[in-house]
This record gives C-alpha cells, structure tokens and sequence, in this order.
C-alpha cells in the first residue's frame, strides 16, 4: 500500500522517499523562500515598534528622569509590549528598557504615569 502524497507548493504528485515533502528542488526553494519573507516580517515589525519606543521614551527624556502621562506617549504610538531588556531595584520594581532609555509605568490618584530614565553604568552591574 503505497501512501499518495502531493507538494506542498504546487500540488503535483511527489515520487521519492516516504518523508520528501516537495516534487522538486524549485518548489523547495519557493517554500524557504515564502517562509524567510514571513518571518523576516515579524522581525521588522518588533524592530521597527522598538525604534519607535526608543524615540519617543528619549524626545520626552530631557533631564533624565522625566514622568509623563501615560495616555500621552499611547497616542504617539508607543508600545509598552515590546521591550529589549528589564532592570528591577532593591525595591523590587521592574523597569522595561528600549536600549538605553527605561520606564516604570506608575499609578497615583487614579492616573497611569509613566516614569522615563536613561540608562546608567550602576543598573548593569551583578550583586
């Protein structure tokens, strides 16, 4: 009993081993190439919001330590889902980083602040 299987491409009989997935190295090609552009999409798309985090965090950072409205920087299209690296305190809270520049998002009397800080040489170092 032999099992009939069709490219995953173009959709043509497969003749070959049991596990050869594509009729030839054409439609394999074509498959790599289709699922690169997929990924490599996704790959600008958080690029591109990370750049875009790290310049608005810095165009509002001017004495670096700068608390804004959080609203404010959403409008402007920061997002606060992608980030590269975090920095947690002694107390324990966790600032999420876009490169060099930092925020801590902070509630008080009903109001969501974020609260901007630039990067420094003691937030690296190991205890």
């Amino acid at each position: 009993m032999t099992n009939i299987k069709k490219c995953h491409v173009c959709g043509t009989l497969v003749i070959g081993r049991s596990d050869k997935k594509f009729c030839s190295t054409k439609c394999k090609s074509i498959d790599q190439y289709e699922n690169r552009q997929e990924n490599e999409g996704f790959y600008l798309r958080v690029d591109r919001q990370l750049k875009i985090n790290r310049k608005l965090l810095k165009r509002y950072n001017k004495s670096g330590y700068t608390t804004l409205r959080k609203s404010q920087l959403l409008a402007e299209g920061f997002d606060p889902n992608f980030f590269t690296h975090y920095w947690k305190t002694q107390k324990k809270e966790v600032y999420l980083f876009c490169y060099d520049y930092g925020f801590l998002l902070l509630e008080r009397d009903g109001k969501s602040k974020y609260l901007i800080v630039q990067w420094q040489d003691y937030m690296g170092k190991r205890k």
